[in-house]
């Protein structure tokens, strides 16, 4: 297939904005206050008088053969996100979110997820290195009233990770209806480091999620078309003025210990976080998506992108109150872009609150042994080349039944992703781990620098990735790399890849017979 000349659609996609004002007083009338409209913030408007909701950690039940059996049932229910208002939502275990998954290296995984959802679905094991078939992509169709059952042993370092929907075409609305939960991994690293462990007291997850609602309580699915067409900008899906922390709405975290680590997951569709503790405090950066940092980063600024995840560590005096902000993300959009896409928006994520006496914590250590090596591409490692513009990958939509790539099993490749215009585009490689190398020849900053599986594309331009794949083969059930910026995975930002026996890459199929659905 033949792609289309890549730089009239770039300028196309960065032109329209402000230039086609001039095309009438009251469509630029409209254009002004579109534009103006859409910087929000909550700042100076919380109370932050509701202690966050813990996600509850669900025990797994051990077998006969040794598994470790987690049951998740999907299903609608009600939730209570604002003050005085049901919202119906959707969630694993309960009407909203899901419960956390702890499990060690080692372990074997065994998970029952029955689906009482109104129509089908999956859940996606983001982060996790498993085989394809129970990876958890849109080829593991769960249907309405099914159960799957898929089982993997965990084989990768400790690492926060997270589990959602993956169906194609309606992964946004599955997620932003509230099913989605994070996963602990733990290794003999990890529990020996001198790092907070106690979950829900010095060890916090925080799942950071933006909805919009109406005035009734639903949930606000709308997308800013107006916006698209007035602006020439991108819609990236729902953009929210409203934050939820693990689905609390005006929430605070009471501190009882001196350190506190927080396991950071942006969980929404499509909003990037700038965060930061108002004070203006240095923080830790401890580890990223997959894994540990040898050594703890200290830093005052973060920026996670959807399905990002971050651990920091924050230090606390007794009475201290700090509020944990997203600050104006620097998005390298350009105008008017940049605002349509939340470049201008600033959010109070949670009121932090010191007890007046704290338990002591152990030193943050200098050096955390066993943390992942990084990963490094030998010379000569092959080199891939993805183009992320507009809604396509190197000028393809998605194609369920079309392998893209052929990857040998235990291989370190090169990935280049460009990112060809000036809309949100987040990377995400199911299946794999990876180190960025540079951004546009430059060093990246320092809260990518670790084992990764998402990241936002910071510039317009290139961002080179060391991209370590499993040892585990299939080479009929393909593996997905996408956009992570949901409506434009939705509206076929994907791409498929096999993973195979080196050697055997000529001969492999290029294309999927048929996904699997679990009746």
């Amino acid at each position: 297939m033949t792609s289309a000349p890549r730089f009239p659609r770039r300028r196309l996609l960065l032109g329209t904005g402000g230039v086609v004002v001039a095309a009438g007083a009251g469509w630029g009338a409209t254009w002004l206050n579109v534009y103006r409209d859409r910087k929000r913030s909550n700042v100076g408007k919380l109370s932050f008088r509701t202690a966050v909701r813990i996600p509850d950690l669900l025990e797994p039940g051990r077998s006969a053969d040794g598994r470790r059996h987690y049951p998740l049932t999907l299903a609608a229910g009600t939730s209570a996100l604002l003050p005085g208002r049901r919202t119906p939502t959707w969630g694993a275990n309960g009407s909203y979110l899901a419960p956390t998954l702890r499990a060690r290296r080692g372990d074997h995984m065994a998970v029952t997820v029955r689906n009482r959802l109104p129509e089908a679905s999956t859940l996606h094991w983001h982060g996790m290195l498993l085989p394809a078939a129970m990876d958890g992509g849109p080829h593991q169709m769960i249907e309405r009233g099914a159960e799957w059952r898929p089982h993997w042993t965990v084989r990768q370092p400790a690492a926060t990770l997270w589990y959602h929907p993956h169906p194609h075409g309606s992964t946004g609305s599955h997620v932003y209806r509230g099913v989605a939960g994070l996963i602990i991994l733990d290794d003999e690293h990890s529990e020996r480091a001198a790092l907070p462990r106690e979950y829900g007291v010095d060890d916090v997850p925080l799942v950071i999620q933006d909805k919009n609602f109406h005035d009734d309580g639903t949930l606000d699915f709308t997308e800013t078309r107006l916006a698209e067409s007035v602006a020439g900008a991108d819609n990236v899906g729902v953009l929210g003025d409203t934050i939820l922390v693990n689905g609390t709405y005006d929430p605070h975290f009471t501190v009882t210990t001196r350190r506190v680590r927080f396991r950071l997951l942006n969980g929404s569709n499509a909003r990037v976080y700038w965060l930061g503790l108002t004070d203006g405090r240095t923080f830790h950066l401890v580890a990223t998506d997959n894994g540990l940092l040898a050594r703890p980063r200290a830093m005052d600024r973060l920026l996670l992108a959807p399905g990002e995840r971050a651990e920091i560590v924050v230090e606390f005096k007794p009475g201290d109150e700090v509020v944990l902000r997203s600050f104006e993300p620097a998005l390298d959009l350009g105008f008017p872009t940049e605002r349509f896409m939340g470049g201008d928006d600033t959010f109070d994520i949670i009121s932090l609150r010191a007890a007046r006496q704290l338990r002591a914590s152990p030193a943050l250590p200098t050096r955390v042994d066993g943390a992942p090596a990084l990963v490094e591409a030998p010379d000569g490692a092959r080199r891939r080349h993805f183009d992320f513009t507009g809604l396509q990958i190197n000028g393809k939509t998605m194609d369920m039944n079309r392998i893209d790539e052929v990857v040998p099993a235990g291989t370190t490749e090169i990935w280049e992703i460009e990112r060809g215009d000036e809309w949100i585009h987040v990377f995400h490689v199911h299946g794999a781990t990876f180190q960025v190398l540079d951004i546009n020849g430059k060093r990246p900053p320092s809260y990518v620098r670790g084992p990764k599986d998402t990241v936002y594309l910071h510039e317009f331009g290139t961002a080179r990735l060391a991209v370590r794949f499993d040892t585990l083969t299939d080479t009929r059930v393909p593996y997905m790399y996408h956009c992570h910026v949901l409506r434009h995975e939705d509206e076929g930002m994907m791409g498929q890849f096999t993973v195979v026996e080196p050697g055997t890459e000529a001969s492999a199929p290029r294309s999927v017979d048929g996904g699997t659905h679990h009746h």
